[in-house]
């Protein structure tokens, strides 16, 4: 690769909020930025994000831990705040915190519902809000919202986290329509079926562990790893004509 095409991947000087960033999919992501060169406002509610930020300070990036609970709309201003308090401004924003709450739609209980609601969507929308304007102010940006294959499926016993990612997916392209000719990317990214605290009890029901394996043509379940080159692409100044895109990473599940 040529030196300037390097350069297209550089965040040297740029600040990403990342929430739940403290395991999994958002630890891994933040510490893909980090390494990148980006400082981080890394946002966690229930589990620590110490780790997550000795990791990207030990990359040679600044980190500053905001723990706060995005299901609650009050406190959602405090990360955006935190970023231009701490570094000055904010250049990317990715929304990774969500839950996911199991139970066969008869017997959904309405607060399973809104809880995911609240966490999944309503704090995607309320913070791309927030960072869309400043960024729209600075003529830049990048945003990156969490999608998942139930953006374009149903899925099963998960009907609020269905829903709720199939409108992350609609509220970015709907972002991408009115931001793009602002100078503002809004893209998403689709995980296949990854390895994490959401995916246990799949992975630990043998007869729906197998049948998700056969129709993965990697072979085998997502790592956390497998995220960070594609959150790095839609957060660097590479994919500046991308819009409204949800890129799935999935190891071909889509394909089957």
């Amino acid at each position: 690769m040529k030196p300037h095409q390097r350069n297209r991947f550089d965040l040297q000087g740029r600040t990403a909020v990342v929430t739940g960033a403290g395991r999994g999919l958002g630890q891994a992501i933040a510490v893909g930025l980090a390494e990148a060169g980006a400082n981080l406002i890394l946002v966690t509610n229930r589990s620590s994000a110490e780790e997550t930020k000795a990791k990207a300070e030990a990359l040679g990036a600044k980190a500053r831990i905001v723990q706060t609970d995005v299901a609650d709309r009050s406190k959602l201003t405090d990360i955006i705040d935190a970023s231009v308090e701490t570094f000055g401004g904010l250049d990317i924003l990715v929304n990774n915190a969500g839950i996911i709450r199991r139970a066969p739609a008869v017997e959904h209980a309405y607060s399973d519902w809104q809880e995911v609601l609240d966490v999944n969507l309503n704090s995607v929308f309320v913070l791309c809000q927030l960072a869309g304007e400043l960024m729209i102010e600075q003529g830049r940006g990048k945003i990156i919202n969490i999608a998942s294959m139930l953006s374009y499926q149903g899925g099963i016993n998960v009907p609020g986290y269905t829903a709720s990612k199939h409108a992350v997916a609609g509220l970015t392209k709907a972002l991408a329509n009115e931001w793009a000719s602002k100078g503002v990317q809004v893209n998403a990214i689709a995980p296949g079926y990854m390895s994490t605290d959401n995916t246990e009890a799949l992975r630990n029901d043998p007869v729906r562990s197998r049948q998700i394996l056969e129709r993965i043509p990697a072979g085998r379940w997502g790592s956390d790893e497998d995220l960070i080159g594609p959150a790095i692409f839609l957060a660097s100044s590479a994919s500046d004509y991308m819009n409204g895109h949800v890129l799935c990473v999935d190891g071909g599940w889509m394909n089957r």
